[in-house]
């Protein structure tokens, strides 16, 4: 069987010898797609260069992220964050946005293309068979905020259970008893969690909620389900919103039709994202501790890297109540 060299996968591209070159050098100038195609057929040949690097050992010093919520204030502060960590250290952070209704699977294909060092996917889910694939290409992948029924899924994600806990005790704590809950996306572990700690807590005092709807996340979902609820006959003294875009839905839906926050209805989010803070809202809320998730990503990352990790691994970060005016 003839040799497979740098002329042949050239011949194959439709590229020069040159870019062959190149395409094994993360840090020289090349179209990122002609890398790619390269990188591709260097793959399918089972090409390697005179010093011994092969496709699978291409190491870009590159992390990509895998959004799938931008639209939430929460996930572009953990991006300023991550790209901040990694510009210190002399690496570079790619953003593969998901778009609405797409699989993250499609966007996957993309951090494969450029040789990525590792994959953190935040406010996505990825399929198990994915998964497998990316551990075949001994790609590290690391969900932010999220957990997976994959015993080989890597994840760093904040006390979501306790945080709903927190939560209904704080409303019982102030005299509320008529408690209803705005829902995120139900097939998500963050809903999971931080329902689950919420509606324990409160069959635990021998509460059932009040009222309940789906806000899905969204700032629109949220408002179009809380009004109707604010519009009834019996209202609620107290909601709990699964993350601070729907609390401050909640919120301005609330003073819409006249009534008083916190006097007439209670309020608490969760997330702690910048506009928690602002006067307009002084909303209180259930903060994720955001630095310290990233910092033990990138940790995971480089342990994993370094042969020192193993895949499972889910690490559970502490949360705090922050008391401002809302509750």
């Amino acid at each position: 069987m003839a040799k497979v060299t740098a002329r042949t996968v050239a011949e194959r591209a439709g590229v020069s010898l040159a870019a062959v070159s190149r395409a094994f050098q993360p840090d020289s100038p090349l179209a990122e797609d002609k890398r790619t195609r390269i990188l591709r057929i260097a793959e399918q040949l089972g090409y390697k260069t005179p010093s011994g690097r092969s496709f699978s050992r291409v190491s870009s010093g590159t992390i990509s992220l895998v959004a799938g919520d931008l639209s939430n204030p929460f996930y572009p502060v953990v991006l300023e964050e991550l790209s901040l960590r990694l510009h210190e250290e002399g690496r570079r952070l790619v953003l593969h946005a998901v778009p609405a209704g797409a699989s993250v699977d499609l966007v996957m294909q993309q951090v494969s293309g450029y040789r990525s060092d590792a994959a953190i996917v935040a406010s996505a889910t990825m399929s198990s068979q994915l998964a497998r694939e990316c551990r075949k290409q001994n790609l590290p992948v690391i969900l932010f905020n999220r957990v997976q029924p994959d015993l080989q899924m890597n994840a760093v994600t904040c006390d979501n259970y306790r945080g709903g806990q927190m939560v209904a005790e704080r409303l019982m704590s102030r005299g509320c008893r008529r408690i209803g809950y705005i829902a995120g996306l139900r097939n998500t572990s963050t809903h999971l969690e931080r329902a689950r700690g919420f509606l324990d807590e409160l069959e635990r005092h021998g509460l059932r909620p009040f009222c309940e709807a789906e806000g899905n996340f969204s700032y629109s979902h949220a408002r179009d389900a809380v009004l109707p609820l604010l519009r009834a006959a019996a209202l609620p003294d107290a909601l709990f919103c699964e993350n601070d875009i729907m609390a401050l839905a909640a919120m301005d839906v609330a003073r819409m039709i006249g009534l008083r926050v916190p006097e007439d209805l209670a309020i608490i989010g969760f997330d702690d994202i910048p506009l928690a803070g602002w006067e307009a809202y002084r909303l209180t809320t259930v903060r994720q501790p955001m630095r310290q998730m990233v910092a033990e990503v990138l940790q995971l990352i480089d342990m994993i890297k370094a042969g020192q990790g193993t895949n499972g691994t889910i690490r559970v970060l502490p949360v705090r109540l922050i008391e401002r005016d809302s509750a």
